[in-house]
């Protein structure tokens, strides 16, 4: 079992090992690795060199480190999306072959703060419509959803069933959410997030901030996103010009 050396550092080999090993299922999702002193005799290499390769590992998101406990497989992602592609909580988790669910959590209108009078050009006069929940897939929680509309932009006949807000909008409210301005944030434990999604205290989150346009360029809903971070994977396609 031991590293087969070639021209690159030592480390790099090492972490192509585990990644190797972890692929074809010699250790499985959240499956506790051998201990550092076992696995770098195991492999023939030090200590040190093992860490440096275990820290690059955890920060792909490939392994996870508990302190005291030991060092673990990370599950695979099951959702992976364009980040260039808008489509709804829904449609991802009906991509990725499972069944979306929703678990209604509330519904409030507020005066709107001051930010959400900067993006949507509105006064204090114009309520909002709050909207808290909690996507599912096959039953499981996986997104944590809260979502703004200006009220009077709110289709009546609103209900709280397992719906996309975007076919809401677009087959109650006569409005196509055309595009999203998404601001990406990692996030770690969350008090209230993390326990409501069944996340470990070392599972991290990510979280999407969309400002979403019509076809006409107007805002029409603002969304805030707790996905968990071994759950998803979201990536950009970034061309030369």
């Amino acid at each position: 079992m031991t590293i087969k050396s070639d021209n690159r550092h030592l480390y790099l080999q090492v972490i192509d090992r585990l990644k190797k090993d972890i692929d074809k299922g010699v250790y499985k999702e959240k499956e506790r690795l051998p201990s550092e002193f076992e696995l770098s005799r195991q492999l023939g290499i030090s200590r040190a060199t093992l860490r440096e390769a275990l820290r690059i590992l955890e920060e792909e998101n490939r392994i996870v480190r508990r302190h005291g406990v030991g060092t673990f497989v990370n599950a695979k992602p099951l959702f992976s999306s364009g980040i260039e592609q808008l489509y709804s909580v829904t449609d991802m988790i009906r991509m990725a072959g499972m069944e979306p669910g929703t678990v209604f959590l509330s519904s409030t209108t507020h005066q709107p703060t001051d930010e959400d009078m900067d993006r949507f050009n509105c006064s204090t006069d114009d309520d909002m419509t709050i909207i808290e929940r909690v996507r599912t897939a096959n039953g499981d929680p996986v997104v944590y959803c809260i979502d703004k509309i200006p009220a009077d932009l709110m289709p009546t006949s609103f209900t709280h069933q397992d719906r996309s807000i975007f076919s809401l909008l677009e087959e109650n409210g006569g409005m196509y959410i055309s595009y999203a301005v998404t601001h990406i944030e990692p996030a770690g434990y969350h008090e209230k997030v993390s326990p409501i999604l069944g996340c470990e205290p070392e599972t991290a989150l990510l979280v999407l901030k969309q400002l979403h346009f019509d076809d006409k360029d107007q805002p029409i809903l603002y969304s805030l996103n707790y996905f968990k971070a071994d759950r998803f994977s979201f990536h950009v396609v970034r061309k030369r010009v």
